[in-house]
């Protein structure tokens, strides 16, 4: 028992404890519905375009609880009680025909565009068609509604320091004036990581650091601010963001609206970001990037892909006999009156 206690109590505060405790808490308390995301368990505008329009026009998605698969919440994708609608991606070109669709909605994008090759991010297309997809969102949206994700950053014996230099300066300046956000992070090895990518290794404080310093001064000169993700706050000392990336702030700002946000606890320590409820599933994200988190093999993806279907309220497979639907509490939290700009 002794044991067992102390090994609980040393895992309390581990992201995959702490990623739970969101999880439960959102499930239980149905507080999160005014925040819709669609990237953190999945690339939904890369894959699942024609889903997520035919779920726009149907005025609602049903989404299981990954933890409980028989307990689903329906949310209705409404712009009078969906504020904002978050999208993470590393490939927006399908949405784009789409904008109107989303116009009603608040919307902010985050597009991860990294140099790496097919060795380890097989099945993402070219950063320069990214970047090209990319200024046609910042011109749609504005720079306030769309950010750069350069992550993760990965140092091994072919992409080291000054290819990194070298990549984020050349990024960094086909980027200037489309966005006012780039975040950064380094290679997490979860379980899972280890797993799937095993020559990925921790990066030291030092080769943090010192590319941590140059990436801030590139992207100042750039016009953009760097927000580190669960960096904790030491690159602040260069002039990086350490407030977090996906935060009332960032939403208010691509809102032009204030919004009154309810008590939360964030998912980590370091980590200040309002993630709203998220609307994909996890094993379902056809990248396969080798370092991925929500990925645990490349079998269960191609499951998970068979059992799409594009009509479903549901991203995979259907309704199943047991289910337990419940309807999210959803009210708009915008102030009517106060704009910010």
């Amino acid at each position: 028992r002794r044991d067992c206690c102390t090994k609980l109590q040393t895992s309390y505060n581990s992201p995959i404890f702490l990623f739970l405790r969101f999880v439960l808490s959102c499930e239980k308390g149905r507080r999160y519905a005014m925040i819709l995301n669609t990237g953190m368990r999945t690339d939904i505008p890369a894959f699942y375009a024609p889903w997520l329009v035919n779920r726009l026009r149907a005025g609602e998605v049903c989404v299981r609880n990954p933890y409980d698969t028989q307990q689903v919440t329906r949310y209705r994708l409404d712009p009078r009680v969906v504020d904002l609608i978050g999208f993470c991606t590393k490939n927006p070109a399908p949405m784009l025909p789409y904008m109107d669709l989303l116009a009603p909605f608040g919307q902010f994008w985050y597009v991860t565009i990294t140099p790496y090759g097919r060795d380890v991010e097989p099945h993402v297309p070219p950063w320069e068609e990214v970047v090209r997809s990319f200024h046609q969102l910042s011109a749609a949206l504005g720079t306030h509604s769309v950010g750069w994700r350069y992550d993760p950053i990965i140092l091994d014996a072919h992409h080291t320091l000054a290819w990194h230099r070298t990549m984020f300066a050349a990024m960094a300046e086909q980027l200037a004036g489309q966005t006012e956000v780039v975040v950064i992070s380094f290679l997490t090895r979860y379980a899972k990581t280890r797993r799937n990518f095993p020559e990925g290794r921790d990066v030291t404080h030092a080769e943090r650091m010192e590319l941590g310093a140059f990436i801030i001064e590139t992207a100042r000169r750039c016009g953009m601010t760097v927000y580190p993700c669960g960096g904790g706050d030491a690159l602040a000392l260069y002039g990086a963001n350490t407030g977090g990336c996906m935060t009332p702030h960032i939403y208010e700002r691509a809102l032009g609206r204030r919004i009154h946000f309810p008590h939360y606890q964030p998912q980590r320590r370091e980590c200040r970001c309002y993630l709203g409820a998220d609307i994909g599933a996890y094993d379902s994200c056809p990248h396969l990037c080798r370092y991925c988190y929500a990925n645990t093999h490349p079998a269960r993806v191609r499951r998970s892909r068979l059992a799409h279907d594009p009509a479903s309220p549901f991203l995979i497979g259907h309704a199943e006999e047991g289910d337990r639907i419940h309807e999210a509490r959803q009210e708009s939290w915008l102030e009517r009156q106060e704009n910010l700009f």
